[in-house]
This record gives structure tokens, C-alpha cells and sequence, in this order.
């Protein structure tokens, strides 16, 4: 089943929102650019900055600055520069297709190298971390989350005869393996673990909150995804984990909606046909 994919700051705090921001903030940095010349080749020289950006990447994957390693991308940018030199002699650089997913490649790099950019220079301060975090703790304030399980079927008539069989007997978790489309909880029984309500769409939490524990949904639930049986296993209060467990998350979730907004403002002046 497939949570809604609009920005809830609760959602991050819990976890179920992963954000690209994480990503690009985890990614190593390359060593300052330096103008020195490491090799040349055939007439074309191989500057400092892109050596030590290739001995980074060995770095970065865990292996250990040694003299030896340092020769090895040395070598490798020899080989990396004659391959480059004999593909360009060729043409190889101007057939529409590999200059097209060239082109490619290079946009992706230079946005993510924006986004981080766009990180560092937006930073957030503690206060307005806070500031979000209360207003987070305040709405979770007298909140429920359910340990639910679910059967997503195509047909209603498939989730009536679910249903049916459980009327008869049947266990939950081994018809969730045996039936559910869901391919994310249905290895583990339908089990959703724990939720918020705000976090799945409306049908699915409108019947979910109406069940007492143990109980599973006596006609089957439509959504945009399909047919659900669903199953409540407990309720418990919302327990809202103290400031600094949550600090990085909230930050992700703010600088994501800064962002966002940041986008939107650009699409609204953009001229789009």
C-alpha cells in the first residue's frame, strides 16, 4: 500500500518520508581544485583537480590513503585520457545519441552539485527547528497510531471471498501472504506496522479507526489502489521522541519544503508550453 506522497512534517518526524536532500547532503566533497599539472598526455595535460577528484571517490569507498593507491589513479587517469582522446578521433563524441545522454549525465551533475550548494547556503537555525518541532508536538498532542495489517486485491469480488474466509477461520497473515498485491507487507503477513492515520489515504483510515482491536473490516475497503480487507492489531498514544532524536529529520523536512517552495516559485514564472 502506498502512503500519500504530500509533505507532512509529522510524517518525516516518524520516519515514512525520506527526502533526496539526505543524499546530497551525505555526499563527499571533492578536494579544493588545484591549477598544477599531474601528467600529460599525447600534448594534453591532466590537471591536479580531476586526479584528486578520482582519488576521492577511492577514499570515499573506504579504501586507504597509500602511495600505492595514488599511483594507481595516476595510471587510471592515463587510461581514462588516452581512451577519451581515441573516441573523440573517431567521432564516437558526436553521434546524437551518446551526446544526448552526455548532456544528460552532466545536467544531473551539476544539479545535484546546485542542490548542495542550495543546502549550504539556505542553512536553518536551531530556533526555527524548534519552532517546527513544537509545532510537530502540539498536533501530535492526544494522537493515536494503529498497528495495522492489510489484503489489497484487485477485484471487491476477491476481497468478499477473503473476507468470507476469515469468517470461517482463516489467518489473517497467511491469506495476506498467499493474496495480497501488496508486495511490501504481504511477505510479512499485510503487517503495516505502525501508522498514522494522516499518513494513508482517506478510505483506508476512515475504516481503520472505526475497528476495535483484533477486528478486520466486515466489506472490503475501495481505494485508488484497490480493494483492501483491512486489520486492526492495537492502539497506542503517539509517543513524540524528544528534540534532538528528531533534529535531523525535522531540518530535512524543513529544508525540503523551503525547497519546494522554492520550486514552485520557479514554475509559477516560468513560461511552460
Amino acid at each position: 500500500m502506498r502512503f500519500k506522497t504530500s509533505i507532512l512534517f509529522i510524517s518525516a518526524v516518524f520516519g515514512s518520508v525520506i527526502y533526496s536532500l539526505t543524499a546530497a547532503q551525505e555526499t563527499p566533497q571533492a578536494a579544493p581544485q588545484k591549477t598544477n599539472v599531474v601528467v600529460t598526455v599525447n600534448g594534453k595535460p591532466i590537471p591536479q583537480s580531476q586526479y584528486d577528484i578520482l582519488l576521492q571517490e577511492h577514499l570515499a569507498r573506504g579504501e586507504k590513503d597509500s602511495e600505492e593507491l595514488r599511483k594507481q589513479v595516476r595510471e587510471d587517469m592515463i587510461t581514462r585520457e588516452l581512451l577519451y582522446q581515441e573516441l573523440t578521433k573517431n567521432g564516437f563524441d558526436k553521434n546524437p545519441t551518446i551526446a544526448s545522454q552526455a548532456d544528460f549525465v552532466r545536467e544531473n551533475f551539476l544539479l545535484q552539485a546546485y542542490l548542495q550548494d542550495y543546502i549550504k547556503t539556505h542553512p536553518v537555525s536551531d530556533d526555527v527547528l524548534k519552532a517546527e518541532y513544537e509545532k510537530i508536538k502540539s498536533e501530535l498532542d492526544n494522537k493515536q497510531e494503529y498497528h495495522a495489517r492489510h489484503i489489497l486485491v484487485d477485484k471487491e469480488a476477491d476481497a468478499k471471498d477473503i473476507i468470507a474466509q476469515l469468517k470461517k477461520g482463516a489467518k489473517f497473515d497467511k491469506l495476506a501472504t498467499e493474496k495480497s498485491k501488496d508486495t511490501g507487507s504481504a511477505s510479512k503477513g499485510g503487517d503495516l506496522g505502525w501508522i498514522l492515520p494522516s499518513s494513508v489515504v482517506k478510505p483506508f483510515a476512515d475504516a481503520l479507526v472505526k475497528l476495535k482491536k483484533g477486528q478486520y473490516t466486515q466489506t472490503p475497503v475501495e481505494t485508488q489502489y484497490g480493494w483492501h480487507v483491512v486489520k486492526l492489531e492495537d492502539i497506542r498514544p503517539v509517543k513524540v521522541p524528544q528534540f534532538e532524536e528528531v533534529k535531523p529529520k525535522v531540518q530535512q523536512a524543513y529544508q525540503q519544503q523551503q525547497f519546494d517552495k522554492y520550486l514552485a516559485d520557479l514554475r509559477a514564472k516560468a513560461k511552460i508550453e
